[in-house]
């Protein structure tokens, strides 16, 4: 059976079986699978779904931490992307080795490798996995991979091994016979499942079928779809596993639309940066800077746009910055999802105009609608393990006037509520480096380099008007 007898529909995907005994019958197929923890569960569908023996060159399990060592090299971290990336290479290339020549011509050999921590018996344990697939598109191609984290959500042992079991077929199924459509891949993972059941919080792809893949979109399109709420990506345009970046370290968030990133966000950051220090005395130096992209931010066109996304996403990596896109629209649900990795203190940095936004928008009308404990709930969820938002002044255009911290007209009847968080240093103003950028409006910026008007490039870092030019970005013209 080849890619087009075995074609997803979008309307009714193939069932979990479906999928396996399709790459079973595939000819072209042949692998080995290798999985460390919660059993067998990826390789029991394509044995049970018939055919198998088609496929399946090698399946091996290293239940042992000192047996997954002697196989595959000491680890500090079993479950891990270095322990994945040491299965795949060692088990693919052993199979090459052995299979190559014998076969080479008329197979396209593929490894599937995960490591996983299912629900212990205490349920004490960071219930989470890596799973990864290095595979050839076609017999005798160059080597493609992609490698994904997921975190189990279901409430047993049992559950959380059968999800991960689907979540790997959908993986192998997808490398096999959608590798050419990496949105519709993608979108495939979670067949058969929920987003309740599995999130999938990173994903990346690599190698000879992936050449024109921008894992940041990857990492949108989990976003977007609902597979993850959140996903993150250095400046280099390295995805990255959130609890390896944000395990117990400090965390500064900016907020924005950042289209472009100019001087005044980083002054914001700067002055955000420089009074968190200070609380956080000897801590300091293992602060995490995030510049976060919002699904709001970027639905706000009614739909998402890869490019303008991309644009926003190559000037903050210009300036430095990691990136986090969240769909995490209110305070309190960002900072929950923070605190799932770390339990050190977290700041927000944003404008004074977005202080007013949230207390005039988010805590008088969605909040109330969708927390049972109102506008009191959700500042318990904003504030609560030392979370504090840190704000900069912010200069109307029309009338020069400065609204900070110390005069933000709040909204009737939360006034007192307001007086407090600002009482207990939660809601802190912090001064600007430099007060002649807050005459800096990002969308004034746009509208320029739209317009040609040269004057924008005084208001942005050298770094991001180099690529804003260079890369034609936001409608910029040469002159």
């Amino acid at each position: 059976m080849g890619p087009e007898t075995a074609a997803r529909s979008e309307e009714n995907p193939l069932s979990t079986q479906q999928k396996a005994l399709a790459v079973n019958l595939d000819k072209l197929r042949y692998g080995a699978f290798a999985e460390i923890g919660a059993g067998q569960e990826v390789v029991r569908w394509f044995f049970r779904a018939g055919g198998a023996a088609g496929t399946i060159a090698k399946s091996t399990s290293a239940y042992d931490m000192a047996i997954s060592d002697s196989v595959y090299g000491r680890a500090e971290r079993y479950v891990s992307r270095a322990r994945l990336h040491a299965m795949l290479e060692q088990e693919h290339q052993r199979m090459l080795e052995v299979l190559r020549a014998p076969r080479g011509e008329t197979t396209a050999f593929f490894t599937f490798a995960d490591t996983v921590s299912a629900k212990s018996f205490r349920g004490t344990n960071e219930q989470h996995g890596w799973m990864g697939i290095r595979f050839q598109a076609k017999p005798g191609d160059e080597d493609s991979q992609i490698i994904l984290h997921v975190r189990m959500l279901d409430g047993d042992n049992a559950t959380q091994s059968e999800a991960l079991g689907i979540v790997g077929v959908n993986l192998v199924y997808g490398a096999c016979f959608l590798h050419h459509e990496p949105v519709k891949l993608v979108e495939s993972l979670l067949d058969s499942l929920s987003a309740q059941r599995i999130e999938i919080d990173m994903i990346e792809f690599s190698g000879a079928a992936f050449r024109k893949v921008d894992n940041r979109v990857a990492s949108l399109v989990l976003v977007q779809l609902g597979l993850s709420g959140a996903a993150m990506f250095d400046p280099d345009c390295q995805v990255l596993q959130p609890s390896e970046v944000l395990y117990k370290r400090p965390v500064l968030v900016q907020r924005g639309t950042f289209r472009p990133f100019t001087h005044a966000h980083a002054d914001i950051l700067r002055a955000a940066r420089e009074d968190f220090g200070e609380q956080l005395g000897d801590d300091r130096g293992k602060l995490v800077e995030l510049v976060e992209i919002s699904m709001r931010t970027l639905l706000s066109a009614g739909k998402v746009d890869h490019q303008d996304f991309l644009a926003r996403a190559d000037v903050i990596a210009a300036a430095g910055k990691t990136v986090l896109i969240s769909d995490y629209a209110e305070y309190y649900r960002l900072v929950g999802y923070l605190q799932r990795y770390t339990r050190q203190p977290i700041g927000i940095a944003l404008g004074a105009g977005s202080l007013l936004e949230l207390f005039k928008g988010d805590l008088q009308s969605k909040l109330d609608q969708s927390l049972a404990g109102g506008v009191l709930e959700a500042v318990g969820r904003t504030f609560r393990n030392d979370t504090r938002i840190f704000v900069y002044p912010w200069r109307d255009p029309a009338s020069g006037a400065i609204t900070s911290v110390e005069n933000l007209p709040t909204p009737a009847g939360i006034d007192k509520l307001y007086a407090y968080l600002v009482e207990q240093g939660w809601l802190r103003s912090i001064q600007p480096k430099r007060p002649e950028y807050l005459r800096i409006l990002p969308a004034d910026v746009a509208r320029r380099i739209e317009q040609g008007d040269s004057s924008w490039e005084a208001d942005v870092p050298t770094e991001v008007a180099a690529v804003i030019k260079k890369q034609a970005l936001f409608g910029y013209r040469p002159s």
